[in-house]
């Protein structure tokens, strides 16, 4: 989920980790199933963000691998939302847990540098025939392997009130002219069509990522991720071209350019998902729902669509997501890696709802809700999916209030005909970060 929490208090959690582990070879996982190794034994400790329901649903997966390795012993810890900083602080102190989930790639190579995170070269396999390449990507640190993209969130989608596009006449779009049109044909019938919550920047930028992923492709998203392509670069500047066909229409934004700037996230998604709505839709991920209170019931009251094609590839998706990654290497841990990335260890979760995979073997019927056939379902489908490339770049540059991306992309909601104004400040911003 892209909510950014702030920081609070550090929290240290002390983890006992226990690296004994008996001899045997860790075998190899299947696509339904892991490894079942009787004389595989030892002690993982697991990190984790998730609590409450989550964290109920994630030992049922835990819980799954145990009954295949009797012998190896699992124990879950919650961090919350402070992991990042509780992960930083048990790395630092030489007590990290045996595997964590993070859920920032950049975090990954920040271990990756002090040496701290083990390479998982021996599940790539496991991971390229069941999540794709997309997964080894995104895992992997100049060239090698370090981490399992386990539970993935789609962020390219576009969520909407049903009442409202029926009253309009409009069907969900499938390309960028017909969305624009829709927005047209709904401003007409005399709602607003878009409701966009400024924030603090970071809703704008996924409107920007998911735009730039589809019309420039994920060659040049890739390029731009890294800064290997400036920001005023010509794709750069079509990409906020397009983008400004819904800002410059000041008029069919709920509030208006002012009002927008003046929402936060939950704001703008409460209205649209409210009766009687106050917009019509919504460009975001698929926390929406559970981002508000709402009395609509899904697919009857509101609805969602992939968000719309502006190139000439479907299927793309921007997301984010868990990502396991080992402090240790030795048998259990290789079988618990590569579990993760079976059918099985997906399908735990999945059936309990509130999960998406990449996994190719996952059934989308097994999603327990018809939005989450749509939202989650799409993932195992799509032709690239890439990071959400906030989280890719350094912090200074995406992912920080009143500066950066989140402060530029503000200011451009303010002005969207300042393409080349905003290019540039993008890229002054982004030499600045990445030290050039």
């Amino acid at each position: 989920m892209r909510v950014r929490l702030g920081m609070l208090a550090l929290v240290v959690l002390a983890f006992g980790v226990a690296a004994g582990c008996g001899g045997g070879d860790s075998g190899t996982s299947g696509g339904t199933g892991g490894s079942s190794q009787s004389n595989i034994s030892g002690s993982i400790s697991v990190m984790g963000i998730w609590s409450g329901p989550e964290q109920k649903a994630f030992q049922k997966v835990l819980d799954g691998f145990t009954e295949e390795n009797p012998n190896v012993s699992v124990k879950y810890t919650s961090a919350g939302d402070e992991l990042p900083t509780v992960l930083a602080t048990a790395v630092e102190g030489g007590n990290p847990p045996t595997v964590a989930f993070v859920s920032q790639p950049g975090l990954i190579g920040d271990f990756v540098k002090k040496g701290a995170v083990k390479p998982i070269d021996y599940a790539k396999p496991d991971v390229l025939e069941n999540l794709g390449q997309s997964a080894v990507d995104i895992g992997s640190v100049d060239g090698k392997l370090y981490g399992v993209l386990y539970k993935a969130a789609n962020k390219s989608l576009v969520w909407y009130n049903v009442q409202a596009f029926t009253d309009a006449g409009v069907q969900a779009p499938t390309t960028w002219d017909e969305y624009i049109k829709n927005g047209e044909t709904i401003k007409a019938s005399g709602l607003p069509a878009y409701s966009i919550g400024v924030d603090v920047g970071w809703p704008i930028t996924d409107i920007f990522e998911n735009i730039y992923l589809s019309q420039a492709g994920p060659e040049n998203y890739d390029k731009l991720s890294k800064h290997e392509i400036p920001w005023t670069d010509q794709t750069v500047k079509d990409a906020l071209t397009t983008m400004a066909q819904v800002l410059s229409d000041s008029d069919n934004i709920v509030g208006g350019t002012d009002g927008a700037l003046q929402t936060d996230f939950p704001t703008s998604a409460t209205n649209v998902l409210t009766d009687p709505a106050k917009g019509a839709e919504i460009m975001e991920g698929d926390f929406v729902p559970g981002s508000v209170t709402t009395d609509l019931k899904p697919v009857e009251g509101y609805n969602v669509f992939p968000f719309p094609q502006v190139g000439d590839t479907a299927n793309l998706i921007v997301g984010g997501g868990d990502i396991a990654i080992t402090f240790e290497d030795n048998p259990a841990v290789q079988a618990f890696m590569k579990y993760l990335t079976t059918t099985k260890a997906a399908q735990i979760w999945a059936e309990q709802g509130g999960f998406a995979s990449l996994n190719k073997g996952l059934d989308p019927s097994i999603y327990p809700s018809e939005i989450e056939k749509t939202t989650a379902g799409a993932l195992a489908k799509a032709e690239a999916f890439r990071f959400d490339m906030s989280d890719l770049q350094p912090a200074s540059f995406g992912a920080t209030t009143g500066q950066g991306e989140w402060k530029i992309f503000t200011d451009f909601v303010k002005n969207p005909s300042d393409i080349d104004g905003t290019a540039q400040k993008l890229e002054a911003a982004a030499a600045k970060a990445y030290g050039g």
